[in-house]
């Protein structure tokens, strides 16, 4: 297998969710200057959701119109978008008008909206797409994938992002009216951000420059000789053993005892409905709660540790990811069982995160620095095990076929919506969670 090949597709991979979380790790820069102050977060989990319209129409498309859809082109076309829209984002994000007599950041919304368009079918366009090359390069893309988050979460650290002191304030109570007018005067300490060390228009670039990388990488892949030789051999490889399964299939119909056994399955006809199905509800289980769920409350989790808890605890995470397909390039399994392990693992991982969310702003050994080494593992590990419980599903379902990968970027979606779904009124219209002042909180 070539390196450029390995190299090109974690290129490529690395486009997928790079401009998505970029604008994440950006918001404590972006917040104070926009109206909407930090009920922007809401609206960006909303329009994220909305942006699920994409991912829905390529899978209608390979439903019911099979073959119609160009995947090709369709990337070309998103990737391109991907990078015009991020680039616009530098200039405009804080441009604001006025609807219905309140101003509102509608030019950072609408591009909000277009660049996780773009995301969302990258779940649907890009896995299909890898199936053209040989499985080892899926692998890759999942590592390129995982460095989608890490990369643009090092460049805000490096930026100075979210960055906070506390320092001495004095703040004024009025007190009831006594003989002597008199105010009483109390000490306390109050939040100071640092100055970023180069402004937000500088990371839009950078974003929009990440996304050119990722159509170079497109191109290349579909393009360079050297790339278009393993595509073909692969391509033969595939006829081979599809010919080799068809004609075993026929035989088994015929005779007696295997009457029905290849029924209701994908591609090469390994696995049945019911372990398909279970394959497919631990997909939408694992993203519901990496993508959504957790990824809501990880302030809530971490902040009342510290500033540094907060940021170890996200760059720790952001680079778990692509650790676990690193680990799976040289450790790839198949075993249900061991999914099914892991998926336990990382769940019972993530109840002690949750639990620690909703006990803020008073988490259990909130003023150890053991209560923050124990925050700062359980998201790593936590993303870690989950990770590679997603790269487990992706080279399953590479074995079973084009369709099957088609509906692991749905499933994948699918389940991104509902966590969403399910933790957006607990955090935004319930107030489930609290995070208390950064500064003052006793406990």
């Amino acid at each position: 297998m070539s390196l450029l090949t390995h190299f090109l597709a974690c290129l490529f991979g690395m486009g997928s969710w790079v401009t998505i979380c970029g604008l994440w790790v950006e918001l404590p820069l972006i917040v104070p200057q926009v109206p909407e102050g930090w009920y922007l977060p809401s609206y960006l989990s909303i329009l994220t959701q909305i942006a699920n319209v994409g991912p829905l129409f390529v899978t209608l498309m390979h439903r019911f119109r099979p073959g119609k859809l160009n995947e090709t082109t369709v990337i070309y076309c998103i990737v391109s978008f991907g990078t015009l829209a991020s680039f616009l984002l530098a200039f405009f994000w804080k441009e604001t008008a006025v609807v219905q007599g309140v101003e509102r950041s509608i030019y950072l919304l609408i591009l909000t909206f277009f660049i996780s368009t773009v995301d969302c079918t990258s779940s649907v366009t890009f896995l299909p797409f890898m199936m053209q090359l040989n499985s080892k390069y899926l692998t890759t893309y999942y590592v390129g994938e995982g460095l989608s988050g890490l990369i643009p979460a090092v460049v805000a650290l490096i930026q100075g992002v979210g960055i906070m002191q506390c320092v001495n304030g004095t703040q004024n109570f009025h007190l009831n009216k006594t003989l002597n007018g008199s105010l009483d005067s109390t000490n306390y300490l109050i939040p100071h951000y640092l100055p970023a060390n180069f402004s937000a228009k500088a990371f839009f670039f950078f974003l929009a420059a990440m996304m050119f990388v990722c159509l170079v990488a497109f191109f290349l892949l579909n393009n360079l000789p050297v790339v278009a030789q393993e595509r073909s051999i692969n391509l033969e490889y595939r006829k081979s053993k599809l010919e080799k399964k068809t004609a075993e299939r026929k035989h088994m119909m015929n005779s007696p005892y295997g009457i029905g056994k290849f029924r209701g399955m994908f591609g090469k006809g390994t696995y049945s409905w019911a372990e398909m199905f279970y394959i497919f509800i631990i997909l939408a289980w694992v993203n519901a709660l990496t993508n959504s769920v957790l990824l809501s409350v990880q302030s809530y989790s971490c902040l009342p540790y510290g500033n540094h808890a907060y940021h170890w605890s996200a760059t720790m995470a952001s680079l778990a990811n692509p650790l676990a397909c690193f680990i799976a390039m040289f450790y790839a399994q198949r075993s249900l069982l061991l999914m099914g392990f892991l998926t336990g693992f990382g769940s019972v991982l993530g109840v002690y995160i949750m639990a620690m969310a909703v006990l803020s702003p008073c988490p259990l050994l909130v003023n150890h620095i053991s209560g923050a080494i124990l925050i700062v593992a359980a998201w790593t590990l936590f993303v870690l095990t989950l990770s590679y419980v997603k790269v487990i599903i992706a080279v399953i379902l590479r074995d079973e076929g084009h369709s099957a990968l088609v509906w692991c970027g749905a499933v994948v979606q699918l389940g991104s919506l509902l966590g969403a779904v399910i933790i957006f009124p607990l955090v935004n219209v319930y107030d489930f969670f609290s995070s208390g002042d950064p500064c003052n909180t006793s406990c």
